[in-house]
C-alpha cells in the first residue's frame, strides 16, 4: 500500500511539474530611458559611483512573478565617463546592475539611440549586458557575431523562443563599423522569420522601434508592417520609441491547415523609466502575456495578455538633497493606499490617475484589459 502511494504521490508531483512547464509567462516593458536628471539623481559620486536600484524597489515584486521579464534599453553603456542623456544617451554600468537585481531577464537594444556612444558604445552594451548575465539582441559586435547569435533562441521551461529586433534608424548616425544595429528591411526581416521558424521555437516574438513620437494611436505603416510580421510568422509584435502608450490589438490569422490564431500586437509601451516631461510620457505600460502549450499537440497560443500602468515618479523625501526616480505599479499607488510605504502628494495623485484613465480608455476600446495590481500584492514582497 505505501509503494502505491508513493507512486501515485510521484506521479502527481512528475504531473503537476509538467503542466507547470506548459504556460509561460512574459513580463514586456516599455523604454528605459537615461536622460540627464536621472543619471544625476542617481549619482552617490559623479562619473564613479551610482545607485540605480531605488527606481524599480516598487515594480521588482511584478517582474519576479514572470518567468522572463524584458525591456526596451534606449541607452548605450559606454562603461565610462562622461555619461550623458539627450541627445546622446550614455549611462553608467550601474543601470543594467539594478535592472538585472530587479528581475529582468532580456534586453533589446536595436533603437534609434543604438550608436549614440560610437562603436566603444555598441559594443560595450553588448558585452556589459552579457557580463551582468541578461540575454540581448537587436545590436552586435560585428556580423559574425550576429550571424552566431541571431535569431536570438532562449529555452525556459518546455519553450522554445525566439527574439528578433528592429530599428526605423539611429538618428542619422551611421552604425560604425565592424558594429551591426538592426534596421527596419522588410526583406531582411522575412528572411529572419523564416530562420527563426527554422528554429521550430513556441513562439516568434518581434521587437521593433518605430511609429510618430508622442501621438497616441499607431500609424498606417506601422500597422502595415505588423500585419506582415504577423503573416509571415510572428507570434506577437511589440513596440517601442514613441514614449507615450499606444493601443494592444489583436489579429485573426488564417493558417494553412485551415485553422486561425491570433497574432498579438503591441504598438507601444510608453516609457518605463525617465525624464521627460510631455503629457502622458509618465505613463507607460508593463504588459503580462502568457503563452500555453497544448501537451498533446505541443502547439502553443497566446492564452492571456493584461496590461499594468505604471508611472514615473518624482520623489524628494523630506532633507533630502535630491529627487529620486521611481517606476511605480498605477493601481496600488492611485487610492492613496501606499501612502506609508511611499509617500504622494494628492496633486501629484490626482495628476497620476488622470493621464493613466487617459491610457486606460484608450487601450479598452480595443479590448485590451488591466491587472489590477494592489497595495497589499506590492506591500506582502517589499516589507520582506
Amino acid at each position: 500500500m505505501k509503494k502505491t502511494l508513493l507512486f501515485w504521490g510521484l506521479s502527481l508531483v512528475l504531473l503537476s511539474g509538467l503542466m507547470a512547464q506548459d504556460k509561460l509567462k512574459m513580463i514586456f516593458v516599455g523604454d528605459i530611458m537615461g536622460h540627464g536628471p536621472q543619471i544625476e539623481s542617481a549619482a552617490i559620486e559623479a562619473n564613479k559611483l551610482y545607485d540605480y536600484s531605488p527606481c524599480f524597489k516598487f515594480i521588482a515584486p511584478l517582474l519576479a512573478q514572470s518567468d522572463l521579464a524584458i525591456g526596451n534599453l534606449e541607452l548605450t553603456l559606454p562603461g565610462k565617463p562622461p555619461y550623458t542623456g539627450y541627445p546622446t544617451f550614455k549611462s553608467p554600468d550601474e543601470l543594467p546592475l539594478a535592472l538585472r537585481a530587479a528581475g529582468f531577464d532580456l534586453l533589446v537594444t536595436a533603437n534609434n539611440h543604438s550608436n549614440d556612444g560610437g562603436l566603444l558604445g555598441v559594443q560595450n552594451t553588448v558585452k556589459t549586458l552579457e557580463k551582468n548575465g541578461f540575454y540581448q539582441t537587436g545590436t552586435f559586435i560585428d556580423s559574425s557575431y550576429r550571424a552566431a547569435l541571431y535569431p536570438l533562441i532562449v529555452y525556459k521551461g518546455s519553450f522554445k523562443l525566439a527574439f528578433l529586433n528592429y530599428t526605423y534608424g539611429t538618428n542619422g548616425i551611421p552604425t560604425p563599423k565592424p558594429a551591426v544595429v538592426n534596421v527596419i528591411d522588410e526583406k531582411v526581416i522575412k528572411a529572419d522569420i523564416e530562420a527563426a521558424k527554422a528554429h521550430q521555437p513556441d513562439a516568434i516574438i518581434t521587437f521593433v522601434h518605430w511609429g510618430d513620437e508622442y501621438q497616441l494611436t499607431e500609424n498606417e505603416r506601422q500597422r502595415s508592417l505588423a500585419k506582415k510580421m504577423l503573416d509571415w510568422g510572428s507570434t506577437m509584435v511589440i513596440g517601442s520609441h514613441p514614449h507615450v502608450v499606444q493601443p494592444i490589438k489583436t489579429y485573426p490569422l488564417p493558417q494553412a491547415d485551415s485553422t486561425m490564431r491570433n497574432g498579438l500586437v503591441v504598438y507601444s509601451m510608453g516609457n518605463f523609466i525617465s525624464a521627460q516631461t510631455k503629457i502622458y510620457t509618465d505613463i507607460g505600460l508593463m504588459v503580462e502575456i502568457e503563452l500555453e502549450k497544448n501537451a498533446s499537440t505541443q502547439k502553443t497560443a497566446i492564452s492571456k495578455t493584461e496590461y499594468i500602468p505604471v508611472y514615473r515618479y518624482l520623489y524628494r523625501a523630506p532633507g533630502a538633497a535630491k529627487s529620486t526616480y521611481m517606476t511605480l505599479p498605477v493601481a496600488a499607488f492611485e487610492n492613496g493606499l501606499m501612502a506609508t510605504q511611499q509617500p504622494m502628494s494628492e496633486a501629484t495623485r490626482a495628476a497620476m490617475k488622470q493621464s493613466a484613465d487617459v491610457i486606460r480608455k484608450n487601450l479598452t476600446q480595443f479590448g485590451a484589459i488591466e491587472r489590477k495590481v494592489s497595495a497589499e500584492e506590492i506591500l506582502q514582497s517589499t516589507e520582506k
